[in-house]
C-alpha cells in the first residue's frame, strides 16, 4: 500500500478525534485489521477506503491521490430581496461534483462536443447573445420543442447535463462547467415558462464560459440588468425561444394583435406573456402601452382562453417533477455493474438511500448483499483498488 495513502488515512483518523478502536468500528473494521493496514501488512480494500472517505467527509480520490475534491466557487447573481444561501448551493452541487469525480477517475467522463462561442468581433454583449442564439438554433429549434424535448436536445447537442432538482430558496437556476463537464440545474416549479427561460439563460452562461464558477440565478427575468453577462444571457434566451423571423411571421399571420391573437402566440412559443410582450415591443410590433397591458396577462389564463388548458397542466406537472441527467446516472450504474464502484455515487446523485436503491435495482436481494458485483465485497483483502466513494 502506498505510504502516502496510509498517511492520508491517518489524517482522517486524527481529524475524527476518536480512539483507534472506535474509528475502526465506525468504518466496519476490527482494530486488528486497521492496525495491520496502517502498518502496511494488510492492504486497505476499496470498500475500506470508501467508508474511511465517508467518515472523513472526503473522497477516495483524495485518499488515493491527494487531489482535493471539487468545491465550486459561487458567483451569485441575484436581483431579489432574498439572496441565495451559499451553503445550500454547495450542498446541491456536491452531489453532482461527486458523480463527476467518480466518472473522471474511472475514465468514464466522456468527451465534450464543441459548442458555439461568443464572437470577439462583437463588442456589445447584447449582440454576442443574439449571435450565439443564431448559432444555437442551427442545432436547437427551441421554439418548436416542448421543455422535456428542449432539455434532451441541450444534453445531446451541447454536452450539458441538465437536472431539475431542489435548489436553495430564491434560486431559479444554476450553471457550472469545467474542462470535463457542463452542468445546468433548474428548480422544480409550476411556473414552467419561467423554468424554460431559465434553462435557455443558463445555456448561454455555459456557451459564453461564464460558469467557470457556479453562476446562481434568482428569479431570472427578461428585463434590463447592469451585469453585462446577464444582459447577454437574457438576450440569448429571448432570441432562442422567440426568433425574430418566426415570431414576426406568426404575428403577421394573426393580423391584428388582439388579446386573443396574443394568447395563441403565448401557447405557440411556450413563453410567458411578460417575455412575449417585451419581445414584440422590441421588434416594433406593439407599442409601450400595448406591452404594459399584455404583460398583465398570465400564462395560465392565456392557455385556458386559447383552449390549451390541458397542455398547460401537462407542462406544469413535468416542470414540477425532479429530473436527473440520464448520462450521469447511466454511467454510474454501468460502473456499478462492471464492479468499478458501489451504488453510493448513484444514490448520492439521486439523493436517495443506498439500501433503498439497491432494493429497487435488485429486488429480492438482502440489503447490503452483492448481486455479483465484486465492488461490494467487504471481505476482499487483496486485488486492485476499485473506486468507491
Amino acid at each position: 500500500m502506498d505510504p502516502h495513502v496510509i498517511e492520508r488515512v491517518r489524517t482522517v483518523m486524527d481529524a475524527a478525534a476518536m480512539t483507534k478502536g472506535a474509528f475502526a468500528r465506525s468504518v466496519g473494521l476490527t482494530p486488528d485489521k486497521l492496525s495491520k493496514s496502517l502498518s502496511g501488512v494488510r492492504r486497505f480494500t476499496s470498500l475500506d477506503l470508501a467508508l474511511i472517505a465517508e467518515a472523513g467527509g472526503t473522497t477516495v480520490d483524495w485518499l488515493l491521490t491527494g487531489n482535493e475534491p471539487l468545491r465550486p466557487a459561487l458567483a451569485a447573481r441575484t436581483r431579489s430581496d432574498s439572496a441565495p444561501d451559499p451553503a445550500g448551493t454547495q450542498e446541491v452541487t456536491a452531489r453532482f461534483a461527486t458523480a463527476y469525480e467518480v466518472l473522471e477517475l474511472l475514465d468514464r467522463a466522456g468527451e465534450l462536443p464543441a459548442v458555439p462561442e461568443p464572437d470577439p468581433a462583437l463588442e456589445r454583449y447584447a449582440a454576442q447573445g443574439e449571435r450565439l442564439a443564431e448559432q444555437a438554433r442551427e442545432r436547437l429549434p427551441a421554439a418548436e420543442l416542448e421543455t422535456d424535448e428542449l432539455i434532451a436536445a441541450v444534453e445531446e447537442h451541447f454536452g450539458v447535463d441538465v437536472a431539475i432538482t431542489g435548489l436553495p430558496q430564491a434560486v431559479d437556476g444554476l450553471a457550472w462547467q469545467t474542462d470535463t463537464f457542463r452542468l445546468v440545474l433548474v428548480a422544480p416549479t409550476d411556473l414552467w415558462t419561467r423554468q424554460r427561460f431559465t434553462l435557455a439563460h443558463e445555456l448561454c452562461h455555459i456557451l459564453a464560459k461564464d460558469a467557470r464558477s457556479v453562476v446562481v440565478e434568482s428569479h431570472v427575468a427578461p428585463g434590463r440588468q447592469k451585469d453585462l453577462a446577464e444582459v447577454r444571457a437574457n438576450v440569448f434566451a429571448s432570441h432562442l425561444l422567440m426568433p425574430a423571423r418566426e415570431l414576426t411571421e406568426a404575428a403577421a399571420a394573426e393580423g391584428e394583435l388582439t388579446d386573443t391573437a396574443f394568447e395563441r402566440l403565448v401557447v405557440r412559443f411556450r413563453v410567458s406573456p411578460s417575455a412575449l410582450a417585451a419581445r414584440l415591443h422590441q421588434l416594433g410590433l406593439i407599442d409601450a402601452v400595448r406591452r404594459k397591458h399584455l404583460r398583465g396577462l398570465t400564462t395560465e389564463s392565456c392557455h385556458l382562453l386559447a383552449g390549451a388548458g390541458d397542455e398547460y397542466q401537462r407542462q406544469a406537472a413535468r416542470a414540477s417533477a425532479e429530473r436527473f441527467p440520464p448520462r450521469l446516472a447511466s454511467e454510474l450504474y454501468k460502473a456499478y455493474l462492471a464492479g468499478e464502484t458501489t451504488l453510493r455515487p448513484l444514490a448520492a446523485l439521486l439523493d436517495t438511500d443506498v439500501e433503498r436503491l439497491h432494493d429497487l435495482l435488485a429486488p429480492g436481494s438482502a440489503p447490503g448483499n452483492s448481486t455479483g458485483n465484486g465492488a461490494d465485497q467487504q471481505d476482499a483483502e487483496e486485488g486492485d483498488l476499485v473506486f468507491q466513494p
